[in-house]
């Protein structure tokens, strides 16, 4: 395949530097250091399952909350990956899977239209996974949808 799906996307606020890399046609390499651990697992995980090669450096205000550093993470990889699909010519609009893990069943069901909006069901047990909020959770995927 071509390797003319990357971008690179920096975004700076009062709160935050983001730096991320995405490569669409990668091998599922992932360098991920957000400050925030259980995020950072996430990212590695979607990817190594999205065969997507990421590249993610963060410095946010991690001392105060995790709130900034996974929302901006969130909206620059989404912009990354808005940025490589380019066009979005060629490519399947819609796609579906269903996969069971530990004790849960994932499922997503995405249409690659560029009319972001999402619809997300996480009943979490508790109010957080080391470091991340199980709130930001939601609201990271929901500002990753709105910038893909």
């Amino acid at each position: 395949m071509s390797n003319d799906r990357r971008a690179q996307r920096v975004r700076e606020t009062n709160e935050t530097r983001i730096a991320v890399s995405v490569d669409l046609d990668g091998d599922g390499e992932a360098a991920v250091a957000t400050g925030v651990g259980f995020y950072d697992h996430l990212l590695s995980s979607l990817a190594h399952h999205s065969l997507i090669d990421i590249e993610v450096k963060a410095v946010g205000d991690t001392e105060i909350d995790d709130h900034h550093t996974v929302e901006d993470v969130a909206l620059a990889l989404g912009g990354g990956i808005s940025d490589a699909l380019g066009d979005r010519a060629g490519i399947t609009r819609f796609g579906a899977a269903r996969v069971p893990m530990d004790e849960s069943l994932a499922q997503c069901a995405l249409d690659l239209s560029g009319r972001p909006y999402a619809v997300i069901d996480l009943p979490f047990r508790a109010d957080r996974i080391g470091e991340l909020s199980s709130q930001m959770v939601e609201h990271a995927l929901s500002a990753y949808s709105q910038a893909a």
